[in-house]
């Protein structure tokens, strides 16, 4: 060890401030201490540190105290993937970057993120890997610095020249050696090198939402220059882009990720490494980075990351399926929606999925067709329940239903649920008409190999954690020895059954094909626990049962059959899904979502629409990952699968009892009083 590296080694971690932001944001402190620092008030010695906000404002008091008591100056910025929308809406950060250096945005001096880009080998074959599948989650996420957009905002058509606009005064604008001049060069540049070409100016997010002033306004429009101030998705603003031009936006490191060349008239952090086309270069960058390894420093080893979810610091990967958790929330619920057919214990979770934006409005019948109408939202109604509505001509509809990782605890016991999924198309149970769910299975067999890696994870936590739909905890029968089939009982009068089924649509005639298919074999049947419960009809008479089958497993644990039998027949239940999870053959008699891709035996109706041939990690991404949405039973707040996968392993989830169950309705009896808060 150097003699500064032992000097480092013994500072102190007394983080010494004198800005506000650092007391009274509760997200900035947590990370702050989580990262091991200790935020405080008061005068600094030699050994300790003095934090500063970037170059804000009121920065010089740090620098200051700094100067004068050989204390180390440390600023601190928000990481390069913030938040949904910007600090000055009220967002906390996702992570911070706290730098011993410098600030990244300050071309004058290295940063600790210079330093690590001139000087880290980026030879770690695990590390790259890492950042390029983690880039490729970012992208495919459409998560970006702020990332509430709209993605029903209007782009223009391409192709056109991008040119990024910045809110004025901003440091990182100063600090990279430019100013409002750079601004109207850079619009000159455009127009002189792309000739006849359009130009698109990009408004800052805190500009188009009235917070700070930008450079170009509406005076700039015209002559083959359109302002683009609504909510675009800043990924397929970049996809139509001939050609990036920025000052020093973080939105021209995002251009990178894109797969442009951006033309940079400051001296952000990302120019000087061959990866961008630079007016003003930084002499002392001489380095050439890949797109992988720019990734890898300035997103992986440079911030400190931080899950609200868990409450602990994490990776990249983490804050970007965070994001896209709540970034799909947000773009899925602007305009709000009327809800219809939603019985009143599932008002309240309704509007924890749903009315976090803007808030639901139920009605029920006809009532909510004129709703609609009349507020120009979205109609959401319960699958099953469509047929109440009436002329739904010219609305938006979606279906809505419980997720495939639901609850511990059963829906008919009224236990709210922890995924709920949305449907414009049809509904994944209904094989009559293609569904959303269709064609996302249809589309996974072109997943990126990021995604294919998280769905793997996701499959591989499910399976070690042993988790089903309900998640009941039940005790597991002793077997016989042999061919063991499991035969999974259903809710007769499912509209899985009603809609799915072929010609064996009951439990007993299930147990019949079994048997005749099989008559050597041990024949395992679980009844479905709501018929058990005594709450839905299906019950096949005790001595049938018997007859047929070698094992009745009642109230058993669903994952220790399917890890106990060698294969599984069913008509359309969810437990074929999760049997093909666990590696198990399934063989269906109907057409449940899973079936018709290659993966099952299909004895039923399989639509001849479903030609793809994605394998199980890809259909375990379209069922569990794309389709439907989380809701985290501890913050309330949207989340990604591995999230409620997290909690329901913890035994983690919503509350359940009769007291519960009459809040539910209760909150639900309020939810649907609009009149109360419209």
């Amino acid at each position: 060890m150097t003699d500064t590296e032992a000097a480092g080694a013994r500072r102190s971690r007394r983080l010494f401030v004198y800005n506000g932001g650092f007391l009274t944001q509760p997200r900035l402190r947590r990370i702050l201490a989580l990262a091991g620092w200790e935020v405080r008030l008061g005068w600094p010695g030699p050994n300790d540190n003095v934090g500063v906000w970037g170059h804000a404002p009121t920065a010089w008091r740090g620098e200051r105290v700094a100067a004068k008591t050989g204390a180390r100056l440390i600023r601190v910025e928000d990481a390069f993937l913030r938040s949904l929308r910007p600090g000055r809406a009220g967002e906390p950060p996702m992570g911070l970057v706290i730098d011993t250096r410098g600030a990244h945005f300050d071309s004058s001096a290295p940063s600790d993120l210079e330093h690590l880009l001139a000087t880290h080998p980026f030879d770690d074959g695990a590390l790259l890997a890492r950042a390029r599948h983690a880039a490729e989650l970012m992208v495919r996420a459409r998560v970006s610095k702020y990332s509430a957009f709209d993605p029903d905002a209007a782009l223009p058509p391409p192709p056109y020249v991008l040119v990024i606009d910045q809110t004025r005064g901003d440091a990182s604008i100063a600090r990279a050696g430019a100013g409002p001049g750079t601004f109207r060069e850079m619009l000159a540049a455009a127009r002189i090198d792309e000739p006849g070409m359009r130009i698109v100016i990009k408004t800052h997010p805190e500009t188009a939402a009235g917070h700070r002033a930008g450079h170009f306004g509406p005076g700039d429009a015209g002559e083959g220059v359109t302002l683009v101030t609504s909510p675009v998705d800043p990924w397929a603003l970049m996809e139509g882009a001939v050609a990036v031009y920025t000052v020093s936006s973080g939105m021209g490191f995002e251009a990178i990720l894109a797969g442009h060349r951006p033309r940079v008239f400051g001296q952000p952090w990302y120019a000087g490494w061959g990866l961008t086309r630079d007016e003003a270069p930084v002499d002392r960058r001489t380095r050439k980075l890949t797109r992988t390894q720019i990734f890898a420093g300035a997103m992986l080893l440079y911030p400190t990351w931080y899950d609200p979810h868990h409450d602990a610091l994490c990776g990249v990967e983490q804050v970007i399926t965070a994001l896209e958790a709540s970034a799909r929330a947000q773009r899925e619920v602007r305009a709000g929606y009327v809800a219809a057919g939603m019985r009143l214990w599932k008002r309240g979770a309704l509007a924890g999925f749903f009315g976090r934006e803007t808030r639901l409005i139920f009605r029920d019948g006809p009532a909510a067709v004129a709703k609609a109408r009349a507020t120009g939202r979205s109609l959401m109604v319960w699958a099953g329940k469509e047929d109440t509505l009436g002329d739904t001509e010219g609305l938006r509809v979606l279906r809505v239903e419980d997720g495939f990782l639901r609850s511990r605890g059963l829906g008919a016991e009224l236990v709210p649920p922890l995924s709920l999924v949305t449907d414009d198309l049809g509904i994944y149970y209904d094989p009559t008409r293609e569904s959303r769910l269709e064609r996302l299975i249809a589309a996974s067999v072109t997943l990126p190999e990021a995604a294919r890696l998280r769905a793997e994870r996701l499959v591989a936590g499910l399976a070690r954690a042993r988790l089903t739909k309900y998640n009941l905890d039940r005790p597991a029968p002793a077997l016989p020895d042999g061919h063991r089939i499991l035969v999974p009982g259903q809710v007769e009068d499912d509209a899985s059954i009603r809609l799915g089924a072929g010609e064996v649509a009951t439990n007993l005639a299930l147990l019949k094909a079994a048997r005749a298919a099989h008559p050597e074999a041990v024949i395992v049947y679980k009844p479905h626990p709501d018929v058990e419960a005594g709450l839905r009809k299906g019950p096949v008479p005790p001595e049938e049962a018997r007859a047929l089958a070698d094992v009745v497993a009642e109230e058993a644990d669903p994952v220790a059959l399917i890890e106990a039998c060698d294969e599984v027949w069913t008509m359309t239940s969810l437990m074929g899904f999760e049997a093909l999870l666990r590696g198990k053959p399934v063989t269906c008699l109907g057409a449940p979502f899973y079936a018709g891709w290659g993966l099952t035996r299909d004895l039923g109706p399989v639509p001849a629409r479903r030609a793809a041939r994605p394998d199980i990690i890809a259909l375990a991404h379209a069922v569990l990952i794309d389709y439907p949405r989380y809701r985290d039973p501890v913050t309330g707040a949207p989340c990604p699968a591995e999230v409620v996968a997290d909690r329901l392993a913890a035994g983690v989830a919503a509350p359940t009892g009769p007291a519960h169950r009459l809040l539910s309705k209760a909150q639900g009896a309020f939810a649907g009083q609009a009149w109360l808060w419209r």
